[in-house]
């Protein structure tokens, strides 16, 4: 059997000191940092404490106002997650996930409950309906165990349903990793505790980008989703509706360049009109393992792969941020919620933003920029915008 071991990113040799990990939390926390502007700013002065030193006296000199995250309230963090046997993982270290850590968006930081060494061979996704029928139940935990039996790690979202059953048919003969919207301290739904417990406990692993005692929201599911696609080879959808959560999944795994499995089900049945749909746009029909394993990659295609562009090396990350004052506005107090009412939940292009405003593009920059740092907006990879649902 060829190693199941992915390309290893370029890390750090070493772990950061106390003081940068209590850093890089404090950085990761602040409102209005992004995946992006932590890169930048890491990549502009070298560490998170000496971004963090910085950022105060800058919004000074732009006459802004910047929140940084509280010393205390990262340290109580760290402690707690130390108390639960947890730990926090930092982009670009090991034991960070490599594939995770390529992608553009990817966490600046991740709480891990479980065992590192659990992230390291190849994966699969298997996601799905949570009202799953009893066999569509089946039919993932039997694709689970023998994926696992076969060195592969199984990922997925701890869910009701499909979920579920994923991880509990890889832990029969290996290991699963479980990728939770709220903090590893919100177990969702509560029922799954002991299923989370189980899989920290039996070799696997578990993954939060929330705050430890953050409870899952619904514009925290889709952010988890990211995660799952990121750290798989392949994604596998068993069971999912028109619109549904997984389709979004399936949806990030193409972009992301990996591998997409379907399993395809009864046409009378609603819950499989979504997956047959995948079934139809060129997923490989998924019947058991075997399916998967055929056709699995032994790295994913190079797509949507994070690399930093020339001009970081002369922009001050830290612009971003702030607007600048000026003597007279851009835009006035009702070009907001103009904007505003043109962006939904879902990304979407700013410069489709700027096709139907008739604002100039200067100050739909300016509102964006508003919008982000009072936390209504969030700025996403590839030039888009969508709200954050506060």
């Amino acid at each position: 059997m060829p190693d199941s071991t992915p390309p290893v990113a370029d890390h750090s040799p070493a772990d950061p000191s106390p003081a940068e990990a209590l850093a890089r939390l404090r950085l990761a926390r602040t409102d209005g940092i992004g995946p992006l502007t932590f890169r930048r700013l890491l990549d502009r002065h070298g560490s998170a404490g000496a971004a963090l030193a910085a950022l105060p006296a800058h919004a000074a000199r732009r006459g802004a106002r910047l929140l940084l995250a509280p010393e205390d309230a990262a340290r109580r963090e760290m402690e707690a997650l130390q108390r639960a046997g947890a730990r926090l993982l930092f982009a670009g270290l090991p034991p960070y996930p490599p594939l995770l850590a390529m992608q553009e968006d990817a966490p600046p930081v991740l709480a891990l409950q479980g065992d590192p060494q659990a992230l390291l061979p190849r994966a699969v996704a298997l996601v799905g309906a949570r009202n799953a029928s009893a066999a569509g139940r089946r039919m993932a935990e039997d694709l689970a165990e023998g994926l696992a039996a076969a060195g592969i790690a199984v990922v997925s979202g701890l869910a009701r349903g499909i979920d579920a059953a994923a991880h509990l048919g890889a832990l029969r003969r290996g290991r699963t990793i479980a990728c939770v919207a709220g903090g590893l301290d919100q177990p969702y739904p509560p029922e799954h505790a002991r299923l989370q417990a189980r899989i920290a406990d039996e070799g696997g692993a578990v993954l939060a980008e929330a705050p430890w005692g953050v409870a899952p929201l619904a514009r925290h599911f889709p952010r988890r989703n990211r995660i799952v696609a990121a750290l798989s080879f392949g994604v596998v959808v068993v069971e999912a509706a028109p619109r549904s959560g997984s389709l979004i999944t399936a949806r990030l795994a193409l972009e992301a360049g990996r591998e997409l499995f379907a399993v395809p089900g009864s046409p009378l049945d609603p819950r499989c009109r979504g997956s047959n749909d995948l079934i139809r746009q060129g997923a490989h029909l998924t019947e058991s393992a075997d399916d998967v394993l055929d056709h699995l990659p032994e790295a994913p295609r190079p797509t949507r792969l994070f690399e930093p562009p020339p001009a970081w090396e002369a922009e001050d990350p830290a612009e971003d941020l702030f607007a600048a004052p000026a003597p007279a506005p851009l835009h006035g107090p009702g070009d907001s919620t103009e904007v505003l009412d043109l962006i939904g939940a879902g990304p979407m292009p700013v410069d489709e933003v700027m096709r139907r405003c008739h604002l100039s593009p200067s100050a739909i920059q300016a509102i964006l920029l508003d919008l982000e740092l009072a936390g209504r907006v969030e700025l996403l990879p590839g030039n888009r915008v969508a709200l954050t649902g506060r």
